[in-house]
Order: structure tokens, then sequence, then C-alpha cells
């Protein structure tokens, strides 16, 4: 079971990045499941140059640039000599039109990042999800040319690297009970590993790995786990609650044990 957890822009702290860390290799010392941190970058290049534990480490983002004058950009190569072994592409909040921060990214964009990303060592964590649902199952044709948008331009030998983090707009930001249902994520999920079928060279779709994200809760996350065939999650804020994220892994943990689910 691979568990991201986006730290956001939530730990701007040196010292309470630090308990978040260690608080992380205790758990991956003793869970069947792997941990990977994506911290603001100052931070990230603080705890990762010194990580001997099992805990990785993702870039939050990559630049466009691979290096030259571009004030205030961090190229993927940055990343991978600060100890990252990860990076998260496409983000939601990376998407959204220019504003608040956001940068307006197309899939245009998003697609040269996935290959920086791959040049460099980095193993993409690509996002998708569509704005809303409708009756009609539009938003599964939204969902495909978003996935097919940003792969298709990679060379078809590293699409298979790609892990793919399914977070409906609709869902992120909000209480469990309006995050998707088991069933729902279920036909996601199948759905995305039809299309990455449709992408990838011979039998590398055994490989794919699926990630959920939008309101995961100590509540939810087992019955998302259950059954619905997905490899994992990305969590955003929950990921830097002290209580909550132990709770979490350990909800995950618990439903391995007892199913034999996941991956370590």
């Amino acid at each position: 079971m691979l568990i991201v957890a986006n730290w956001k822009a939530y730990v701007d702290d040196p010292a309470r990045a630090t308990k978040l860390f260690a608080l992380s290799k205790r758990l991956a010392s003793v869970v069947r499941a792997t941990i990977v941190l994506a911290p603001p970058a100052p931070i990230l290049g603080m705890l990762a140059l010194r990580n001997k534990s099992r805990v990785s480490f993702a870039a939050q983002n990559i630049s466009l640039a691979t290096g030259g004058a571009h004030t205030g950009e961090v190229t993927a190569q940055a990343y991978a000599g600060a100890g990252a072994t990860y990076a998260i592409v496409g983000h939601s909040e990376r998407r959204l039109p220019a504003q608040a921060g956001a940068r307006g990214e197309s899939d245009a964009d998003v697609a040269l990042k996935l290959s920086h990303a791959l040049a460099h060592g980095l193993t993409p964590i690509l996002c998708i999800g569509e704005k809303e649902r409708d009756g009609e199952g539009r938003y599964l044709n939204f969902v495909r040319e978003q996935l097919t948008a940003a792969v298709r331009p990679v060379e078809p030998k590293n699409r298979a690297k790609i892990i793919y983090a399914y977070e409906p707009l609709w869902a992120i930001g909000r209480s469990a009970e309006h995050a998707i249902g088991a069933s729902d994520l279920a036909e996601m999920v199948l759905y995305i590993r039809k299309v990455t079928a449709e992408l990838l060279p011979g039998k590398s779709v055994r490989r794919v790995t699926v990630l959920y994200g939008g309101a995961v809760e100590v509540s939810n996350i087992r019955a998302l786990a259950g059954g619905s065939g997905v490899d994992g999650f990305l969590v955003g804020h929950a990921s830097v609650d002290p209580q909550t994220f132990p709770a979490l892994v350990k909800q995950l943990a618990q439903h391995q044990i007892r199913f034999g689910a996941g991956r370590a």
C-alpha cells in the first residue's frame, strides 16, 4: 500500500516538520506500507538529505524549465539532487485557472513535467479527476482525455513508471460523507486501468498503481480501500495532523492484515 502525504503549504516550521518526519519514520518501521512525504521545497531538502529511513520524499511540483534564467523555479534535477524520488504532477490546485496562487497548468504543461520527472529518475504521481459528476457519464470522458493528453507524449517505454492519483475536485477538502463511495471508486479505478491499458505496451498495465485522494479520513479509509482495487492514497490536510495521520496509516495496516490486500 502506498501512502503519499501532501503537506502542501500547511507546514512552514522546521521544528514541526521534523516532528512529523519522526512520526512517519516510526510508522514506516512498523506497518506494511510505503510512506512518501511531499513537504514544501526547502523543508524537503532539509529532511531528505539526511534521511536513512524507509520514508521517501516527493516534490509537490516541478518546473517546466530544465535550468537557466528562471528565477524561483525548482527543476526536477534539483529535486532529485535534494533527495526526492517521486514528484506530484498536475495536482488540481496547479491546474486551476490562474488565480489565488494557482498556475493554470494545461495538459501540455503536465505532459512536459511528466517527461522532466522521468528523465531525472523521479517517479511521477499524475493527478487526474473531474470537477463534477453527471448522470450521462461525461465525467468519464473528461478523465480519459485528461489522462491521455498527459501520457501519450511520454515515450511508451516510460509510461508504466507513472503512478495515477484519482482526485475528484468535488470531493477535495470536504468531509468524509462527501467523499466518493467505495463502489464508485472501484468503477473509476477499473476505468483508469482500462484507459492506461490502451497506452501501455504489452503486459506492463498489470504494474500500474492507482491512488485515491479527496476527503480521506479515519472514518472512511478502510471502506475505500476494501474492494475498490485502489493501491493507496494521496492524503492532504490530514497528513499533517499528528493524531489523524497515524490513525489513517494504522487503519490501512489493519485492513491489509484482515484481507491481505494492497502492496508493500
